[in-house]
């Protein structure tokens, strides 16, 4: 069993954020915003907050500002764009064999701190085709390259997989 000391304590925000995403899922879910089912879905997300609120502390990470909500915005549409490209990169490579493929595990450093920071942007890197996070150590992330130009060092490998990213990610995360 964890120990308390290890995770840290929720502050009121990251309850009122965690009280806001259950209700925005309730919303989503029940397709409806009949009175009834706004009130329904209160009661239900503030159950879950109180009850539960301190099993979601991997939310520490989230950085609170009246500018998150356009850092969010930000990060996903670079997404969707390196996604869009990744793609596109990756069809070329599989229609045409001429194409050079050099796969390899490449070692990638994050400055993110948090556990939340790290692991959204493990799962970015691996939504993007072509790119795959093996495994999170610390700062480090292991990631499998279908493409890695001859000679990548560290600081190469990590600017051209992860630095977009990660740089719109610290605008929301710690």
């Amino acid at each position: 069993m964890e120990d308390s000391l290890d995770t840290p304590a929720l502050s009121w925000p990251h309850h009122i954020f965690i009280f806001g995403i259950l209700l925005l899922l309730w919303m989503l879910l029940t397709g409806s915003l009949d009175a009834q089912e706004l009130v329904a879905g209160a009661v239900v997300s503030l159950a879950v907050t109180l009850l539960f609120g301190e099993r979601f502390a991997i939310l520490t990470g989230f950085r609170f500002s009246w500018l998150a909500p356009l850092h969010i915005l930000t990060y996903l549409g670079s997404f969707f764009i390196a996604l869009l490209r990744a793609n596109l990169d990756l069809a070329g490579r599989v229609l045409s064999p001429s194409l050079p493929i050099n796969p390899a595990l490449v070692e990638i450093r994050t400055r993110l701190k948090s556990p939340l920071g790290r692991l959204l942007l493990a799962n970015t890197i691996t939504l993007t085709p072509g790119t795959l996070t093996v495994d999170v150590d610390g700062d480090r992330l292991l990631v499998h390259w279908v493409y890695c130009p001859p000679g990548t060092d560290l600081q190469r490998a990590t600017e051209q997989i992860s630095a977009a990213f990660e740089r719109r990610l610290s605008g929301f995360l710690i």
